[in-house]
Formats: structure tokens, sequence, C-alpha cells
């Protein structure tokens, strides 16, 4: 799997999203500064939201092979800006979570996630229903090259 750096909004399910992949059971916290897991490292939510963080992402993006940006389903609006992904020198693919809840907006997220610059390939994950995540590890497993 290569190493990957996951950003996105505060709640999106990053941390969740870490778990999920490695098959790690434990509740997911609040991420209050970079950390790395097995072959990931979790970004604040906040560093996304607020450009004087972005150096920070910058400089851990070079720790990463890719970064995947995470989407939240269930949010009704862009949280991150237009080109947003454009920053980074790493391939960026683009993560919808929560795609199990009655309130997620799967063509919103993509929506969202082209705004902010991601292209192909967009994969739609759900952590506790387990939806995606077997795609999505293939792909990293296999080196992330489809379609780039």
């Amino acid at each position: 799997m290569k190493k990957v750096m996951l950003v996105g909004a505060v709640g999106a399910g990053k941390t969740s999203l870490i778990h999920a992949l490695n098959n790690n059971e434990s509740q997911a916290d609040k991420t209050s500064s970079i950390y790395f897991h097995d072959g990931a490292i979790d970004t604040p939510g906040e560093y996304a939201q607020i450009p004087r963080f972005y150096s920070a992402l910058l400089v851990t993006a070079v720790e990463s092979e890719m970064v995947i940006v995470v989407q939240d389903a269930t949010q009704s609006r862009a949280v991150l800006p237009p080109g947003f992904a454009g920053m980074f020198t790493r391939p960026v693919i683009g993560v919808v979570t929560k795609t199990d809840l009655p309130s997620a907006n799967r063509d919103k997220a993509v929506a969202c996630l082209r705004e902010a610059g991601v292209k192909q390939p967009v994969f739609f994950v759900s952590a506790l229903t387990g939806e995606g995540l077997k795609e999505l590890a293939d792909y990293l497993a296999e080196g992330g090259c489809k379609g780039e």
C-alpha cells in the first residue's frame, strides 16, 4: 500500500477511514495534530479549512506518495476552496465517506471534490458498513496506478 496523507474538513471521517482500512475497530478520536498511522498520515480538519495551516500540509505531503482528499457525503456545501488539491505535488484521489447515511448525497460530494481540484479516481466508502473499502484498499495495494 502506498503511504497516503488524508486531508479534508473537520468530521469528514479521515480517522475512521484509516481505522477501517487497517481493520482497527477502536473508536476514532478528534485528531488535533498530524498523526502517522501504519501507512497513513492523518491530518486535522482545521489544517484543510484554515489557510495559515496549508504550509503544514504541504510539508507533510512530502512524506507521502499520494494525497487522499476526503469529502463527507452528508456535507451540504463545499468546505475546501476551489483548486485546493492543486497545491500538492503528489497524486491526489478523492474519497467520499459516510455513504451509508440517509442524508448522503454522492453527486454533491463529487461536485465538491471536483471544485476542490480532485480529478480521478473517486471512491465511495462507509467505514461503518465497509462499502467501498475493498476497492480503495485494492487500489492502494496496487500502488494507485489505475487511471493515472
